[in-house]
């Protein structure tokens, strides 16, 4: 039986994501061929990225018809990493979104004018553009 546990996600973008967890301070590898997620009791799943929770788990990132999702023994990383599923999704999404944002407003070709966190942790950014 297997300890491993999808979690959909609304993040379409990897590179985004990547930035996302290195400002996160995660380590993870990637492959073209896949790369192995570990699990509970030597099991494994391959996904397109595998980030590093402890010697033992990793939580992988699977691409799906819709985007990305995650893959892990939630179990396994929030015991020997402290790390629970919702925490850990809290945080990535809100950086994801962030870095999304972020290429965003350079793609359609804005400037960044200033950027604000509140006290509440929200973001406040403001652009300009020059027509």
């Amino acid at each position: 039986m297997s300890h491993f546990t999808k979690v959909e996600t609304k993040i379409k973008d990897l590179v985004c994501l990547k930035k996302a967890l290195t400002d996160l301070g995660y380590t993870f590898t990637e492959g073209e061929q896949g790369v192995v997620v570990k699990g509970y009791m030597g099991q494994t799943e391959t996904a397109e990225l595998s980030i590093h929770a402890s010697s033992k788990y990793d939580v992988g990132v699977k691409a799906t018809a819709s985007g990305y999702e995650f893959v892990s023994d939630w179990w396994g990383v929030e015991t020997t990493r402290g790390w629970s599923e919702e925490e850990f999704l809290k945080k990535v999404t809100r950086k994801y979104s962030y870095h999304k944002v972020m290429q965003e407003i350079q793609d359609r070709g804005y400037t960044l004018d200033s950027e604000e966190v509140k006290e509440d942790q929200t973001v406040q950014i403001r652009v300009r553009t020059w027509s």
